[in-house]
């Protein structure tokens, strides 16, 4: 098959490129992905990234500190600190994957305190300026966080307790961006990309690192289920701005 390689200025003009059919392959962020699927549905994830600990994707998580915050449903009642809005961990996914669950939050919802930063957002919590925060673990394909890094942790590196510390909730994975081809493209060619791609980084660990450079575990079997939460971010930032 005769292979030619596509530089794209930007996501944009990516999935447009996929999307009119111009490129049937593409490596895409999970909010990249979500939007060319909800572009044309001519899409399918076959690969995506693992790191070391197994770890698939992110989940976000609602931490409070010495029991400041009982519950999802008084929140209304407490100061919330939440990321910048464009901020995927800690702040779209947990507005998206919230709302799907039929809680009531917005962006402007008036107990959310907005931070600078996803730091500044843990700096708000360990100085009592909130009851909580939004904010993101590590998450392996099983459920199980992940062991290396995320929110907790980095309170905990802080210098606070980890006894102090509680996840009152969790939400959907949110699956680390893909490899996606169009759906219209041959089977066997699939087959073939699958298996080549997962058996990289055992026979071909320079290319997989030239290919990824973020997750270093190698590369996973994908499916569509796997960025239901990237999708539900995709359609709610799209009917915000209609």
């Amino acid at each position: 098959m005769k292979v030619e390689f596509v530089v794209a200025r930007d996501y944009a003009a990516l999935i447009e490129a996929q999307a009119s059919g111009r490129v049937q392959y593409a490596v895409y962020s999970a909010l990249a992905y979500a939007t060319a699927s909800e572009r044309c549905g001519c899409v399918e994830p076959l690969v995506a990234p693992v790191d070391t600990d197994g770890a698939v994707g992110i989940r976000s998580v609602l931490v409070t500190r010495d029991g400041r915050l009982s519950d999802l449903a008084a929140m209304a009642s407490h100061r919330i600190a939440i990321a910048p809005a464009e901020n995927v961990g800690g702040a779209l996914l947990p507005l998206a994957a919230l709302s799907a669950e039929g809680v009531k939050i917005a962006r402007d919802s008036p107990f959310l305190e907005r931070a600078a930063s996803a730091a500044a957002a843990e700096t708000m919590l360990a100085g009592g300026e909130a009851d909580a925060l939004f904010g993101w673990e590590p998450a392996a394909a099983d459920g199980q966080p992940g062991h290396s890094d995320g929110t907790v942790a980095r309170l905990e590196a802080a210098g606070i307790p980890a006894a102090s510390l509680r996840v009152l909730w969790t939400s959907g994975l949110l699956r680390y961006g893909p490899h996606a081809v169009r759906s219209d493209l041959d089977p066997e060619a699939k087959r073939r990309l699958t298996v080549f791609l997962t058996n990289l980084k055992s026979q071909t660990p320079d290319v997989y690192d030239l290919l990824e450079r973020a997750h270093s575990g190698g590369f996973g079997p994908a499916a569509q289920k796997d960025y239901a939460m990237a999708v539900a971010i995709v359609r709610q930032e799209t009917a915000g701005q209609e």
